[in-house]
């Protein structure tokens, strides 16, 4: 077995939780967009784009958002 030092092992748990966080998030996006089509129709590629930039935190605002919204701007366009 080789052995790994510390920096490399802090640099392994380091990607690792990145690589979950960027599966949360991309799972987060998924979840939002079938939501959204479900619910207001085909998603503009505007939305799709915002979707895919946003952050956790702002998916899980959007998602609560959508489920009083009726519409797309109601679910985007609040100050936040």
């Amino acid at each position: 077995m080789p052995y790994i030092t510390s920096a490399e092992r802090f640099g392994i748990e380091k990607g690792r939780q990145q690589g979950l966080q960027q599966g949360l998030q991309q799972g987060e996006v998924a979840l939002l967009q079938r939501q959204l089509s479900r619910r207001f129709g085909p998603l503009p590629d505007a939305v799709r784009a915002r979707l895919t930039s946003a952050s956790i935190d702002q998916l899980e605002t959007w998602a609560i958002r959508v489920l009083d919204a009726e519409s797309l701007n109601e679910v985007f366009d609040q100050r936040e």
